[in-house]
């Protein structure tokens, strides 16, 4: 069977995942892997791509390449988000990036973006017919996809990210109470408008997928050595979820690093990510989550083998 790999360059994030296809819906996992890159850091207020991250991303991206090339991948898919395609300076590198790992990377908006994201969860999740709405955490945007099976019923992307966030209100270590009302108030005034940007709700699990509500749940396992298997379907409530929370807010960023349900690289957005995420819980009336361990990068790779299935 032929091997495919596929590749989310997050603005916080980078994902790799190589698999073999068993049929157009269905893939076997050879390889997976994910660096915490920060390529949004400091991406504000210039637009413009640090040179820093910039390289700290390209050699990952180059690393990426080469493993993909290591296991014989037929066809490779690299997409970018939220931080590549709000940059000025997007072209410098995503030509980098084909000059030095070979890699074509496909800068993405915001619906595909959801599109995809809800792909990969259905298919992590195998939530089948049931009626979801899809909360993607992003570090530069956050989206939203209701649908039904893969009928997408609405789609909304927001300019709330978990690194924008941080350098935006974060300056204290532990956060103050201002710093953390200052971006429950900005994720509530976004948020607010999704009541009339989404249809009704009633009935759709709301599932959280990225970093954020997949470490929580982590920390709410216990769990040392991260476990996608358990992690993917965990439930947290509202009440566990801000328990969490002020174990977080609470600590300085030494503390929190030193957690080892929080991957390095993680701590610093952590707060910001889990504010944004309670409040939406609470503009939305939602008292419980379903972490998704499967996103973006699973539906950039299972749209990839539909495509070339439909070509042969």
């Amino acid at each position: 069977m032929a091997v495919y790999a596929a590749i989310d360059i997050g603005t916080n994030t980078l994902r790799l995942i190589v698999a073999e296809a068993v049929s157009a819906d269905h893939y076997t996992v050879l390889h997976e892997e994910q660096t915490i890159g920060r390529l949004g850091e400091g991406l504000l207020p210039s637009r413009l791509l640090q040179d820093t991250p910039m390289r700290r991303c390209l050699k990952v991206l180059k690393r990426f390449g080469e493993t993909a090339c290591r296991f014989k991948a037929r066809h490779v898919a690299a997409v970018a988000t939220s931080a590549v395609r709000e940059a000025s300076n997007r072209e410098e590198f995503v030509a980098a990036a084909l000059r030095e790992s070979g890699l074509n990377i496909r800068v993405i908006d915001g619906n595909e973006e959801a599109r995809l994201t809800l792909l990969g969860v259905r298919r992590g999740l195998r939530v089948g017919s049931r009626r979801v709405l899809v909360l993607d955490i992003g570090g530069g945007s956050t989206e939203f996809v209701l649908a039904r099976g893969e009928t997408i019923e609405a789609m909304v992307s927001t300019g709330l990210g978990v690194v924008k966030l941080t350098e935006a209100h974060l300056k204290s270590d532990p956060p103050t109470p201002d710093e953390l009302e200052a971006i429950e108030q900005v994720v509530a005034d976004r948020a607010g408008r999704l009541r009339t940007e989404l249809p009704d709700l009633n009935g759709a699990t709301l599932i959280a997928t990225a970093g954020t509500p997949t470490t929580l749940a982590a920390m709410d396992l216990g769990l040392t050595v991260y476990s996608p298997a358990r992690v993917n379907g965990h439930r947290l409530s509202m009440t566990r979820t801000r328990q969490l929370f002020q174990a977080l807010v609470t600590r300085p960023l030494a503390e929190r690093r030193e957690c080892p349900s929080v991957e390095p690289g993680r701590a610093d957005v952590m707060v910001a990510g889990t504010a944004l995420l309670l409040t939406v819980m609470g503009v939305l009336a939602y008292d419980e989550f379903t972490a998704s361990d499967s996103g973006l990068r699973e539906g950039v790779l299972l749209d990839l083998i539909r495509q070339q299935a439909a070509q042969d």
